[in-house]
This record gives C-alpha cells, sequence and structure tokens, in this order.
C-alpha cells in the first residue's frame, strides 16, 4: 500500500467559481437512448452538476472477457459535457458479470458458516480475491486510459460502498490473507498467542499456517481472534481501495480518488477514520432510519462525517428524496424534510448534494426507491422540490469550500470500542455502543449545546469537554493522553463498560474501569448489568436500564453527583466526578437515554463554562451548525420557530433551515 494523500487533498478538477455541488448517481444504461436527452435536459432544469455515473456498469462495459463497449459511455460523456454537467466516473468494480463469476467462482463470498454468497444481487467478490482483484484492476486501467482526459470528469468514484454486503469473508483466499496481515502485525507466532490468550481453551498455536478466521465454532470464538479480523476485513477492504486509487493516479495524476463511506445507523464493518487519509476527498452516503431519533441520527453521522473528513468539505454521494425500498415500511418523506436533510449535511461540512438516484428504475430491486425524477415524472411535487432545492444550494455557493466551525464539546467515537463492546460472552447483549453515543448527542441539541462526533484519533486536545460513551477498548497511550489532557484543563465524561480491555481484548487487571479507575477515582468489582424489565431508580429523579454498576469511591476528591435510590445498589454513588489537575473526570453507571443525560449535563459542563450559543428560548427546537462565518439554524420540530432574538433571522419554518452570515 503506498503512503497516504494527507498533504495533498483536492477537490474537484474542475474550473470555475466555488459552488455547491447538486446531482445524484445516473444510470442511462437503465434506459433507452432516447430517454438520455430528456434526462439532460430535464437536469439542467433542476440545477444539477454532477453525476456518478457507471457505478453498476461492468456487465455493460465488458460485455465478455476482454471485450470493452464503451461507445455508449463515450456518448453519454460527451452529452452531460454538452449540458455542463461534471462527471464522477465510477470504477465499476462493485458487482462483477456474470461471465466472471460463471468462468472464476472462486471470487464469490464465504459466510461464517461456510455459504457461498451466489450472484443475483451485488457485491458478490471477495475483497481478498487475487483472480478478482486482477480482472477489476484490468477493467480500471482500461476506463482510466479512455477517459484520462475527457472534459467532463472532475473525479474517480472507486468501486460503491465497500463492504456493504461483503465485509466479512470466511474463505480460503481470506484465511490465507488473514495469516499475512498476521505475521505482519505480531511478527512472531508466540507473540500472536500472547494476544490471543490461547491458553485458554487450549488454542496455543505453533505455526501462523494454523490460524483460520473465527469461522461457525461450538462455542464462542476466541475474542481476540473476532477483533483482529474485523481489524483484518476492513484493512483488506482498504487495501481493494487503495489499489484501484493507485493504478488511477498512475495514469491520471490530476483526476481527484474518492470513495463512498457508509457513516450511518449500524452500518460498521469499516473503519472509515482509518481509511479517510487513503482518499482526496471523503465521500458519504446517508439514508434516514426510521425512530425517534431519525433527525438526530442524521446529524450525528453527518457530524461524524465531517470530522473524519478533518473539517474539510466533503461529498454527500447519496441519501435519498423521499420513500427507500429496504425497510420493512417506506414511508415517503414530509413537505420540508427533503430541503432539511439535505442542508444538515451541508451545515456539517458537506459541498456536494447528491441522491440515489437521478430518474428512479422501472425494474430492479430499488424500483420503488425514491429518486430526483420519479416515476410521475417532471410534474410532481418531488421533482418540483428538488427543483428548489438546486436553487437553494446555488444561492449558498459562497459557503462552498468553508470548513466546519470547532465546537467546545466533542463526543469520542471509537470503531474499536463499538466492534469489541458488543463481542459474544459479554456481561448483556443488550448494550448498543452507537446508540449510547446517540444519545449523548440528542441530549446536548436538546440542551442547545454545539457538539462534534470525532474519531479517537482526532484532536481530542483542542476540546474544553470530552464525553467517551464505552470507551471499551483503552491502550495504555490512550488513558495517557486523556489523563494528560484532563490535567492540563480538560473535563472528561465516560460511562458504563468503558476503559475495561487493552488493544488485545485483555481485561485490565486491578477493578474495573481498569485504565482509567485512578483518574476517576472510583473502583467497580462487578458488573450488574439488568434484564428487560428491571431499571434503577437515580436521587435525581432519573431511570437507569440496561447496566448499573457497584462504585466504591476511592478518591477523597470524588464528588457525587447522583446516586442510586433504590434496590441493592441504593445509596452507593450513580454518577461521580474527580477533579484532576485543573480538569475533572465523571462516571456515569448506567444508561440514562437522552431525558436522563439532561438531567445531568449542567453539572457536568459547569466546570468547563460550556453553555449554549443560542437564546435560550431556542435551544432545544434549533440547532446550530458552524461553517466558516455562516450559521446553520435547522428547525429539529414540526412547527415554525420564532428566532426573533437573532438580528435578521425571522420565522424558522417547520422543518426549515435558515442560513445567516455571523461575523
Amino acid at each position: 500500500m503506498t503512503q497516504s494523500n494527507e498533504t495533498t487533498r483536492r477537490w474537484l478538477r474542475r474550473a470555475g467559481s466555488a459552488r455547491l455541488e447538486f446531482g445524484a448517481d445516473y444510470n442511462p444504461d437503465q434506459w433507452p437512448r432516447e430517454v438520455w436527452d430528456d434526462d439532460v435536459r430535464a437536469m439542467r432544469a433542476a440545477g444539477v452538476t454532477v453525476v456518478s455515473l457507471a457505478i453498476f456498469s461492468w456487465a455493460r462495459l465488458e460485455p465478455r472477457d476482454g471485450v470493452y463497449d464503451f461507445a455508449w459511455l463515450d456518448e453519454v460523456m460527451d452529452l452531460l459535457h454538452a449540458g455542463g454537467i461534471s462527471v464522477d466516473l465510477a470504477t465499476a468494480t462493485a458487482s462483477p458479470p456474470p461471465w466472471l463469476t460463471r468462468s472464476h467462482p472462486e471470487i464469490l463470498p464465504v459466510t461464517r458458516t461456510g455459504e457461498t454468497l451466489w450472484p443475483g444481487a451485488r457485491q458478490h467478490w471477495r475483497p481478498t480475491s487475487p483472480v478478482f482483484r486482477e480482472y477489476a484492476l484490468r477493467l480500471v486501467r482500461e476506463l482510466a486510459n479512455r477517459y484520462a482526459d475527457h472534459p467532463a470528469l472532475v473525479a474517480w468514484h472507486v468501486n460503491n460502498e465497500l463492504g456493504c454486503h461483503n465485509v466479512y469473508d470466511f474463505s480460503d483466499d481470506a484465511a490465507a490473507a488473514f495469516r499475512i496481515w498476521l505475521r505482519a502485525r505480531y511478527g512472531t507466532v508466540e507473540a500472536l498467542n500472547h494476544a490471543w490468550g490461547t491458553a485458554f481453551w487450549s488454542q496455543r498455536y505453533d505455526d501462523f499456517e494454523e490460524v483460520l478466521p473465527p469461522r461457525l465454532a461450538a462455542s464462542h470464538p476466541n475474542p481476540t481472534q473476532q477483533l483482529d479480523f474485523k481489524r483484518f476485513s476492513s484493512d483488506a477492504l482498504k487495501d481493494h481501495l487503495c489499489a484501484e486509487r493507485d493504478l488511477l493516479r498512475e495514469i491520471t495524476p490530476d483526476v481527484p480518488v474518492t470513495t463512498n463511506f457508509m457513516v450511518m445507523g449500524e452500518t460498521k464493518g469499516m473503519n472509515f477514520a482509518d481509511w479517510a487519509a487513503e482518499i482526496d476527498f471523503v465521500s458519504n452516503d446517508h439514508y434516514v432510519l426510521p425512530g425517534p431519533q431519525a433527525r438526530d441520527e442524521l446529524s450525528f453521522s453527518a457530524n461524524l462525517t465531517g470530522n473524519i473528513a478533518g473539517g474539510r468539505p466533503w461529498f454527500l454521494m447519496e441519501h435519498s428524496t423521499s420513500a427507500v425500498n429496504w425497510q420493512p415500511v417506506n414511508v415517503a418523506k414530509k413537505a420540508g424534510e427533503l430541503e432539511r436533510d439535505s442542508l444538515t449535511h451541508v451545515a456539517h461540512g458537506a459541498d456536494a448534494v447528491c441522491f440515489f438516484q437521478w430518474r428512479q428504475s422501472r425494474a430492479g430491486a430499488e424500483k420503488y426507491h425514491s429518486a430526483m425524477l420519479p416515476h410521475a415524472g417532471t410534474d410532481s411535487d418531488l421533482f418540483r422540490d428538488v427543483a428548489r432545492l438546486g436553487e437553494r444550494l446555488r444561492e449558498l455557493a459562497p459557503i462552498a469550500g468553508s470548513h466546519r466551525g470547532r465546537a467546545a464539546v466533542g463526543i469520542v467515537f471509537d470503531w474499536e470500542s463499538w466492534w469489541v463492546s458488543e463481542h459474544d460472552s459479554h456481561p448483556t447483549e443488550r448494550l448498543r455502543y452507537r446508540q449510547e453515543a446517540l444519545d449523548w448527542y440528542t441530549a446536548l441539541l436538546d440542551a442547545g449545546i454545539r457538539v462534534d462526533v470525532l474519531p479517537v484519533g482526532g484532536p481530542l486536545e483542542e476540546y474544553r469537554v470530552l464525553i467517551a460513551p464505552i470507551l471499551h477498548v483503552v491502550p495504555a497511550a490512550l488513558a495517557d493522553r486523556l489523563r494528560d489532557w484532563v490535567t492540563a484543563g480538560g473535563h472528561l465524561v465516560t460511562t458504563y463498560f468503558s476503559a475495561v480491555v487493552d488493544e488485545n481484548d485483555h481485561i485490565w487487571l486491578g477493578g474495573y474501569p481498569g485504565a482509567l479507575r485512578d483518574l476517576l477515582g472510583i473502583r467497580i468489582e462487578e458488573f450488574g448489568p439488568l434484564l428487560d424489565h428491571e431499571s434503577v431508580e437515580l436521587d435525581n429523579g432519573t431511570t437507569g436500564t440496561i447496566w448499573t454498576d457497584r462504585i466504591d469511591v476511592t478518591g477523597d476528591d470524588v464528588e457525587v453527583l447522583a446516586r442510586y435510590k433504590t434496590g441493592d445498589q441504593a445509596e452507593r454513588a450513580a454518577v461521580t466526578r474527580r477533579r484532576a489537575g485543573a480538569g475533572s473526570a465523571a462516571y456515569i453507571s448506567t444508561r440514562l437515554g437522552p431525558e436522563g443525560i439532561g438531567t445531568l449535563l449542567p453539572g457536568l459542563l459547569g466546570p468547563a463554562g460550556v453553555s449554549g450559543e443560542l437564546p435560550a428560548e431556542l435551544g432545544g427546537r434549533v440547532e446550530l451548525a458552524v461553517r466558516g462565518d455562516h450559521w446553520f439554524l435547522i428547525n429539529r420540530t414540526d412547527e415554525p420557530v420564532d428566532l426573533g432574538a437573532l438580528p435578521g433571522a425571522g420565522i424558522l419554518p417547520a422543518r426549515g433551515v435558515t442560513v445567516i452570515r455571523r461575523s
């Protein structure tokens, strides 16, 4: 793998003044030629500036082994360029064609239970297959050579949603690649045995060749083997990304390269924070997930994407204009939600707003998924809403290129803690890492507090308050980093099941939360997971679920902010804070949900001097996001909000977004 390009970030290869890009995936090969001219005319009417092209076109581009058909793509590229529309050209490697899987079924992924994932959907390829890699790179080379100098080409789009369906492959190819990865990580089999704790259950290895992926086993597979396989699987996809990227850079060094992440919901197999340095600009796909925190989750994901991008502008590659097709019930968006969803991403750093897809499909698995141009055509409310969004984005062009404004509070997000905290053979299977982080985010929005969601490797030292929910995996270096930051004046808040294990998923001995026990001034001997029907009451009026800890306060300087009121824990500390140097470290021992967290926030944020930046009457109803010298005011409610306390802001419509310039 080549070196990352952290110092050579680039945006789209295009001339002209800065703008917010607007567009969609475009799949002209699904339609007859006479439709293409209509598409370009409608795109221009809607204000489209860019499309992602040829994402799933491998079978059309290479209909037979080594036989290429680029004539149709040449025509589409020329047509789009003549219409003033740029192209983010995909490498088309996301779904191999039938002739390839027929000739080489050994590229097909294998599940944990030994089942083959057959063709018929998409992403039916092994990330570690040398055969697939050979054919994929052959296609990439043909595309790069043919379109290197095409004036419509502004970026390369590697593959598509890497790992969406094939992140975990347990094939023999994966086993061989896993062993190579392990040799590079540990050097010797003795070091692997130590890291994996193979003295347990007679798992000691004498040779790397004895190691397998964590396939279906008689009981719980080795926990560190599971963790390393997750690390390896993310790295294997990243390695494929880099292989395509390196070839594109060799042939077209002036064309930026990206791929679409999926920072959303429970998509957790790919460590996108680790991938970000490998591409010229970060791109993301996001879809609203139903539930009471649906729009907060959108904001959370956009916020995290912006921080994965290091505060630089990023590309929203896909979201939906209205209903999707893959949920149990697919509900159309309400009036205003199309624009609010889009502008929330812009508020958190997106300089491009794109959808899946341009024209709603007539056939196939996604024919009921909404698009910019619906089945009803241009004479539809949805298309008119799309065109209005295009106009709004043109008006917001001065924002393009500006960076996200840093908040005083950060929520620390760690993929490895997400993976490990939800492993099997744990105190409870009810714990949900991302939900706990989202609850803190919602509580802060409810309190009118602006917050950043940032990867654990990000600039932690630049925040006054860090909230680290279920920061389960804490290597010694991270513990030292947090301790130094607190002593220097930072205020840390962490929660149950944090700092329990090191980078090898080994317990920090001596009592929980081991790596941060002295900093927090507490000690826990045994966890107290709660049954589904159980809850605990705190003396501040809040209720805890899922988890409770029997806390022993070990430091004389520890302040108890709340105690348990009922059950075996009655009168014991539930929420603590210890002053350490110029800062403090707090611990919350149960899941409180957004409302319960909100009760604690004044006491947790007060020592850091953090308060809302909006007038108190807007707190909770309006989300504030900052880009450069612009404030985005996002209505979180279904009712109009009077922004009269802010000069020139007026009335914020239900589900509306107002952007004002601040000095």
